[in-house]
């Protein structure tokens, strides 16, 4: 057990000898200032408030419980009940030798595991992926990436768009406009041409959206010819949807479309409808309002010119049609039933969040019993901005392609490793640029706060200084040369002690056990940006580190000693961005 789990766990048992009725698994440690120690707790305080109790007391009555000396320095009461916890050099240097043996990597598996469903990526059949698919992407990936890590049951779901009305125009551009030629050489293409086409018809004439309608209802009654187009359309998208996910590296458990629910759509508008928690009007059937919140913070209410109006989520439309809402709470629904999750993360982005809050209390409504036994979560972010900060486009004004923007990512990345590598192979440096300009994007992408806009800037994520993914890649390439100088391998680095002396060499191998801390934290709170930031200031340590304690040149216990935290750096910066879903090399 790692040294902060070991301390958390035993005060944990002092708190409980204390005060037998509290929650202790509420009692936590987590780094803190330097100056104050390694680790502090404030969970005394609310312990004390709650109780009407004086936290210091409080806090001298569980130390005189808590037995931590093997683990640390006297422990200290600071403030108003703060514990203080300084490790002892012993304890670290313990723990560093137990991960270069290979039995840990700084992180502990939860003890309790959980069912975790993430509902990621989604785009929508016969249209290119965009830019924008990279947030969902790359967050939903990372996300999933640290709870498998972490030992919990992930199940990814890509809740791809592959029904709606968009289909009737296609499937009447399908049937007259269609271009076998151009479907053969670049089936999205041709598809997203169509559906241009016969969209500006429609708008130009009512007899060409009624045609289209016409399609889309025999779509939904099972035409077979439609059918057969329809499932076409799907496996011309599959490709580019797999083609995209193959070099951005990301898995899917389930791909389960919109249309997989549309057979259970009809009967849950009628229990909607029987158990009041749906009611028509128009025409239509909507979940409306229950009063029961404040309209400021009721999402089925909205305000328009000083005045509270129903804003419902429909369920049913006037002429029959279901909605997104209606195939959400068919989803939620089957994944309850199928997979019995203890929590389900939509990663989707911000401007859906008023949809989020209307599924979620309508789910619950519903469905109270099961709503209780599951954790529903939207995680949101914000846009991709250019640098003139406005929407990210190209410069004729259309939305950026997915795949052409990670071509545009390996071109560039291709240049700058060309530059710094011109003796190396063509296809090594091709290789490399591919690692580096993939990486580039997604790292860009993932550090900032999700629910922050970004600027997009081809400058600033291929540069090789600062925050960027280059520059971790390149610490981890950095590492790998030292062992080459060596001649010895990372495995080869076990040792049965080690010696922290320089405070450069303590500073490093604290930030270690900050590893699982930060896991857990991303778990939590389900945000990315915490790893980036921990991993920039690991490679910032690691730097202060070698520049100032020679380890090639240092003698032969101390050399051995050194080389161990140059192999277990580079395991936790390679682990670390693996979890980002961003590939390392060994030469740059």
């Amino acid at each position: 057990m790692l040294p902060h789990k070991q301390i958390e766990a035993r005060l944990q048992i002092a708190v409980r000898a204390v005060l037998p009725d509290a929650d202790a698994a509420n009692v936590l440690v987590r780094p803190c200032d330097p100056k104050f120690g390694d680790y502090q707790t404030n969970a005394l305080m609310s312990l004390a408030k709650v109780r009407k109790l004086n936290p210091r007391q409080l806090a001298t009555d569980v130390v005189a419980k808590l037995d931590v000396a093997d683990v640390c320095e006297k422990v200290e009461i600071a403030g108003a009940g703060f514990l203080n916890f300084r490790l002892k050099q012993t304890a670290l240097e313990a723990t560093l030798v137990a991960a270069s043996r290979g039995e840990h990597l700084f992180f502990d598996k939860a003890a309790c595991p959980r069912t975790v469903v993430i509902d990621f990526s989604s785009p929508n059949v016969a249209k290119p992926m965009h830019v924008g698919h990279i947030r969902s992407t790359g967050i939903g990936d990372s996300l999933q990436r640290v709870f498998r890590v972490l030992g919990h049951r992930v199940i990814s779901d890509n809740h791809i768009g592959d029904w709606g009305t968009q289909f009737g125009k296609l499937l009447l551009g399908w049937k007259q406009s269609l271009d076998h030629a151009e479907l053969e050489r670049d089936a999205i293409a041709e598809l997203e041409r169509l559906y241009k086409v016969i969209n500006a018809d429609c708008d130009a004439n009512p007899s060409r959206l009624e045609e289209a309608k016409q399609e889309l209802v025999k779509l939904q009654a099972g035409d077979e010819e439609n059918i057969s187009i329809w499932k076409e359309m799907i496996r011309l998208s599959q490709i580019q949807f797999d083609t995209l996910y193959g070099r951005l590296g990301v898995k899917f458990d389930h791909t389960l479309g919109e249309s997989f629910y549309n057979p259970w759509l009809g009967g849950i508008v009628a229990d909607l409808l029987a158990s009041g928690v749906a009611r028509e009007s128009e025409g239509a059937v909507g979940v409306f309002s229950d009063g029961k919140l404040p309209p400021k913070e009721d999402p089925f209410l909205v305000n328009r010119d000083g005045e509270w109006v129903a804003d419902p989520a429909l369920v049913r439309k006037s002429d029959g049609g279901f909605n997104y809402t209606t195939t959400d709470l068919a989803t939620l629904d089957y994944r309850l039933k199928t997979w019995k999750p203890d929590e389900i993360l939509y990663v989707v982005d911000d401007r859906q969040s008023q949809h989020f809050k209307k599924l979620f209390i309508a789910f619950n409504r519903w469905q109270p019993d099961a709503a209780k036994k599951v954790k529903l979560v939207h995680i949101g972010f914000g846009k991709i901005l250019g640098e003139d900060g406005k929407p990210f486009k190209t410069r004729s004004g259309d939305t950026v392609k997915l795949g052409d923007l990670l071509d545009e990512a390996e071109e560039r990345a291709f240049k700058v490793v060309s530059e710094k590598n011109a003796d190396v192979t063509e296809a090594a440096r091709k290789e490399i640029a591919r690692v580096v300009g993939l990486g580039a994007v997604k790292y860009a992408d993932l550090l900032p706060n999700r629910q922050s806009d970004y600027m997009f800037s081809w400058d600033k994520m291929l540069a090789f200084s600062g925050n960027t993914a280059p520059y971790l890649q390149y610490a981890y390439a950095r590492i790998k040369s030292i062992f080459r100088k060596a001649e010895v391998s990372g495995a080869e680095c076990q040792v049965s002690g080690i010696a922290l002396r320089a405070p450069e060499e303590i500073a490093l191998a604290k930030h270690f056990l900050n590893f699982g801390i930060t896991l857990e934290a991303i778990a939590e709170e389900h945000r990315p940006n915490f790893l980036c930031n921990y991993l920039f200031e690991l490679a910032g340590k690691f730097t202060s580190f070698y520049e100032n304690c020679p380890v090639l040149k240092a003698e032969a216990a101390e050399r051995a000693s050194r080389l161990v935290l140059c192999d277990l750096t580079a395991r936790v910066l390679k682990q670390g961005l693996e979890l980002l879903g961003i590939e390392v090399v060994e030469q740059m």
